[in-house]
């Protein structure tokens, strides 16, 4: 194990893991920490809490209100994916919870990140063909000057143009919140990561490439979609 710093110079950085700090907590003597690294170190601590620096005690008060059950006052170990919740051990004995599937938090941490991830990676491939539609339908539309009067008479054609421009900026957005929450993702963030999944899922997205390339191609519409 890599011993843990003294004091880091750069007070951004968390001295157990030593990378950039993520929901940072401060214990009573001072160390900064990653919330989920302490909540970990505290977990394993076999008889007293301690700071894991200068070993003074170490309330696990300091991992705030979303690190402590509520309702048994117990430190929150498991995430729920069917409720979007942090659960202590007692939690999992509930009844409503018996039938969902929970993981450990630092489970859970990884398996998102990896998700969040794979769904970029297939964003980004996506906003490639938007922008090749996008540009396709530019080239088509380098008209000589003599025709500029005749376009203004054709809205569609500038339509089009801006519905792809309007997908891209959507796939653009999406993929900078998905890299964002990947790199930042922490147990509190967990509860909220559906509603991420949810927002970028393909088959919410998928429909706009065939539809956008018919038109940027000038195919009829689908009878479905002519009303």
């Amino acid at each position: 194990m890599v011993p843990l710093q003294e004091d880091s110079r750069e007070e951004g950085l968390c001295s157990i893991c030593q990378e950039h700090l993520k929901e940072a907590v401060r214990t009573d003597c001072g160390h900064l920490f990653c919330r989920v690294c302490l909540a970990l170190y505290l977990k394993d601590c076999a008889l007293k809490a301690v700071c894991p620096v200068c070993r003074a005690p170490c309330s696990e008060k300091v991992l705030g209100e979303g690190y402590i059950c509520q309702s048994h006052q117990e430190r929150v170990s498991l995430f729920c994916e069917e409720s979007c919740l942090l659960l202590c051990v007692k939690c999992q004995e509930c009844p409503e919870h018996q039938s969902h599937r929970e993981l450990a938090i630092e489970e859970a941490i990884s398996h998102y990140k990896e998700r969040l991830s794979r769904r970029c990676r297939k964003l980004r491939k996506d906003l490639g063909e938007l922008q090749r539609l996008k540009a396709q339908e530019e080239d088509k539309q380098q008209i000589p000057q003599q025709q500029l009067d005749q376009l203004e008479d054709k809205p569609a054609e500038k339509a089009r143009i801006l519905d792809i421009s309007r997908a891209i900026t959507q796939h653009s957005n999406l993929i900078t919140d998905l890299e964002r929450t990947a790199k930042q993702l922490g147990a509190n963030m967990l509860k909220d990561i559906r509603d991420l999944l949810n927002r970028s899922a393909p088959q919410k997205l998928e429909g706009i490439y065939p539809e956008l390339e018919k038109r940027a191609n000038g195919s009829p519409p689908h009878p479905s979609s002519a009303a």
